[in-house]
């Protein structure tokens, strides 16, 4: 295994990329959840964002269009989520993995004709002065404008929920929305908006796989990325500073290993492929056994304005 084949300067600018996609969806659901619900049809926006991103893209030839129709798309089926949980009031849990199985299919069916089709994709940005330092330029400021885009998503929403009155209320909303209601809160409409907003952050991190990080169409691109997006909104204790060190861990888990593989590292190569996964597998096996801090007290509860 020559390890020396290993730069630590692309290593770490090949980990920002690989965690946007996924921090991006994280940050998204951890607003879900703050509000008091659990939507577990992560992984199918994702890959929805990922197929009409990816197909509009194409056809416009515009990577900006491609981006704003995944946020919109993801943002629609999210939106059928929250009515059939928020107003019909169908259970969370299934109603999110069938949200998963609809946008997996429904991706399939959309994206049949763009395989084998290149993108357009994002340009790197070429910042002044940051851009031409000797190792952090090439490491932290030669990127697309999605990669910081995210970092100031994380920014924008911890400063939103920490202090201002709208993020005052959604908090309030997810902690007891009986309570929320009684001071005059219109909890269903806070928590739509909220699964509205969960749903564009995931319909970005899946356009952000097809568009920029493989700017190609492949079914089942996403590879489980919802999933772990999820798993981090548990690691990171429902705390935005925390899911950005979640989404970095897990996408720099991602890189090392297919780094490890280039080396000719001595591990099977289906372990190595595997090791993200196990790594979420442990990571929820540890906070389970420790019990679960921060977590909204009404989430996953549905709400009735009569009860």
């Amino acid at each position: 295994m020559d390890l020396s084949s290993i730069s630590p300067i692309l290593l770490i600018a090949s980990i920002m990329v690989s965690a946007t996609p996924i921090l991006l969806a994280a940050i998204g659901e951890m607003v879900v959840e703050k509000s008091g619900v659990l939507n577990l049809g992560v992984e199918g926006m994702m890959i929805t964002g990922a197929v009409v991103g990816f197909a509009l893209a194409v056809n416009t030839g515009s990577a900006v269009t491609g981006f704003a129709a995944a946020a919109c798309a993801s943002a629609a089926l999210a939106l059928v989520f929250g009515v059939l949980t928020q107003v019909t009031l169908s259970n969370q849990v299934a109603t999110g993995l069938g949200l998963t199985l609809a946008g997996l299919g429904l991706s399939a069916l959309i994206g049949k004709p763009y395989e084998g089709m290149k993108s357009p994709t994002l340009p790197k940005l070429d910042i002044p002065v940051l851009g031409d330092l000797p190792v952090l330029g090439r490491m932290l400021f030669a990127h697309d404008a999605m990669v910081y885009l995210s970092l100031l998503l994380v920014l924008a929403v911890w400063a939103f929920l920490k202090f201002t009155r709208a993020g005052l209320i959604l908090r309030a909303v997810g902690e007891s929305h009986h309570s929320a209601h009684a001071l005059g809160y219109k909890v269903v409409v806070v928590r739509l908006c909220a699964i509205v907003f969960g749903g564009a952050c995931a319909g970005l991190g899946g356009a952000y796989l097809s568009l920029v990080r493989v700017p190609q169409w492949t079914e089942g691109m996403t590879a489980g990325a919802g999933w772990i997006a999820l798993a981090i909104v548990v690691f990171a204790s429902w705390r935005a500073g925390r899911v950005l060190i979640g989404a970095y861990l897990f996408g720099g888990v991602t890189v090392l290993q297919l780094n490890l593989q280039a080396a000719g590292a001595g591990v099977p190569v289906a372990l190595l492929s595997a090791s993200p996964y196990v790594v979420t597998i442990i990571v929820l096996v540890v906070i389970s056994a420790r019990g679960v801090h921060g977590a909204p007290a009404s989430l996953g509860r549905p709400f009735h304005a009569s009860r």
